[in-house]
């Protein structure tokens, strides 16, 4: 694909402001393999285990009703991503669709916001891929704490971190097919293994075995008792992040068999799917742990960062290796499907002129946006790196600042749904639940919990307490994240005005509002 900074093409043609292909393999992942991908990224044993212990001191006993609630945000801006993924397949998602329908410059910055999510959430995969790689070996060497210390050293922590990277990148590099069936196995393990977790535990609190027995309760799935109201926020932030990845399933649009229904559906059936997952993990940690804050319990401070670890022993017996390897398995796997999302962000970016031409380079040999792919790991890898060695409180602070950014981008992406489809809202029911109600309510609740968490995490005792500025660091990351973007986004306009001027990509074209 040849393109140039003042005139993008598409195969050779000048863009005329419509949607266009970008080289991607068409018609190469089905519903399934989407699924699996979507599950993948959402890397259901990393985040479990690392949100279930602090979302436990949040709300105690109500974490599946926090599960709930977080869920139907995430639910109501999935079919909002359906329907404009219906109407326009394009691998850019968010940023293609706010442009369409709020202009280039309200696009940039839900391409930015979904980028930066993603990076944040890259280089804190590959850090857990490490201390779970060394875990797992102290397990199976029986050497208890000796050579899990060595992912703590920030040498030895760094450098594994970026073979990690380095591999995912390769395989992120190759075609979609390589990628598809090296989830089928890891996705497949991960589940298989919590599933046989969660068994067992309801089977110790059956026979009387488990640390602290507590009888499962309907109450539980009720977040409204939990006190104060707050702690409903901060349980909801962490649940919303529990979920996210799904959408990866979007990105993908250009590369599935039927890209106008394939993806839309992969996306309900990966978030239904998931909300099952997690409620049956919580629901029987829950019950065999219970929220006490000393031991085993679920509430104590000093096992929260890896509920499962301390957790698998108790419970599993001389298969406790299992559940690191399947943790391993979960941030290894989701590392790699995880670079699925930026690179077709940066493709369709640099496709429609938004950023450099180079990004909209696609491997003539995997039909892959290769680029994009190497890019996105070494700003991964830098960030990771230095991070690490600056301060590693600050590191685990940017799980909370991808929070916020989850909620700025899916939030406007809700939005654009809700806009771009203002003509149809009252064609029919259908289309006034599905373009209107559910994105307007989703967008809502997205909206106010990403200015709650901003507003929070002013606090400098939010999060891990770094202060920089007089502020919080979550905060200041937070901030710094969008100005960034801000100034890029201003920089690229300067350097490639056609973009912002809607000549590669326009505003919703009538034929695409017209009444059905």
């Amino acid at each position: 694909m040849s393109t140039t900074p003042e005139s993008p093409t598409t195969a050779g043609e000048p863009l005329t402001g419509g949607l266009s292909k970008k080289g991607l393999s068409a018609g190469t992942v089905g519903l399934i393999g989407a699924v699996v991908i979507g599950i993948s990224c959402i890397a259901p044993a990393y985040t479990l285990t690392a949100a279930l212990g602090p979302t436990v001191s949040e709300v105690g006993f109500q974490v599946p009703g926090i599960i709930l609630l977080g869920f139907i945000p995430m639910l109501l801006v999935a079919f909002g991503y359906r329907e404009l993924n219906r109407q326009m397949p394009d691998s850019g998602t968010s940023f293609t669709w706010a442009a369409r329908a709020f202009g280039p410059w309200v696009g940039w910055m839900a391409g930015w916001g979904l980028i930066a999510a993603t990076i944040l959430v890259l280089s804190n995969l590959a850090g857990i891929a490490v201390e779970f790689l060394f875990l797992l070996i102290d397990q199976i060497a029986g050497s208890p704490g000796t050579i899990a210390e060595l992912a703590f050293n920030p040498f030895i922590n760094v450098a594994v971190c970026l073979l990690f990277m380095l591999g995912a990148t390769l395989i992120s590099y190759r075609d979609m097919q390589t990628t598809q069936k090296l989830q089928y196995v890891l996705v497949s393990f991960q589940v298989l293994v919590l599933l046989v977790f969660s068994i067992a535990a309801f089977f110790h609190v059956a026979n009387g075995t488990a640390f602290d027995a507590s009888p499962v309760e309907l109450s539980w799935f009720n977040p409204f008792v939990v006190t104060p109201a707050i702690a409903i926020v901060a349980g909801l932030s962490l649940s919303i992040f529990i979920f996210w990845g799904w959408d990866v399933t979007l990105t993908m649009n250009e590369e599935t068999k039927d890209p106008e229904k394939t993806p839309g559906r992969a996306a309900t059936v990966t978030v239904v799917t998931i909300v099952i997952l997690y409620l049956l993990i919580s629901v029987s940690l829950l019950s065999f742990a219970g929220t006490g804050t000393e031991g085993l319990g679920l509430g104590n401070e000093e096992i929260q960062a890896n509920v499962f670890f301390y957790l698998s022993g108790p419970i599993l017996g001389p298969l406790a290796f299992l559940v690191s390897l399947a943790v391993l398995t979960s941030s290894a796997s989701s590392l790699q499907s995880t670079f699925v999302g930026p690179a077709r962000t940066l493709l369709a970016m640099g496709h429609y002129g938004a950023l450099p031409p180079k990004f909209a380079q696609v491997s003539p040999r995997f039909f892959t946006p290769g680029y994009a792919t190497i890019v996105s790991a070494i700003v991964a890898s830098v960030f990771y790196a230095v991070m690490r060695f600056l301060n590693e409180n600050v590191l685990w602070d940017t799980i909370t600042t991808l929070g916020m950014m989850i909620c700025f981008y899916y939030g406007i992406t809700a939005f654009a749904c809700v806009w771009y489809f203002r003509k149809q809202w009252f064609d029919s029911a259908r289309s006034f639940v599905f373009t209107l109600l559910f994105p307007l309510v989703g967008g809502i609740i997205l909206f106010a919990l990403f200015w709650i968490t901003l507003f929070e995490s002013m606090d400098p005792d939010y999060g891990s307490g770094t202060e920089w500025f007089g502020l919080g660091s979550v905060f200041v990351l937070g901030v710094g994240i969008i100005g960034l973007g801000i100034v890029i986004m201003i920089w690229q306009a300067i350097k490639r005005p056609a973009f912002f001027k809607g000549e590669t990509l326009s505003l919703d074209a009538p034929a695409s509002l017209r009444r059905r």
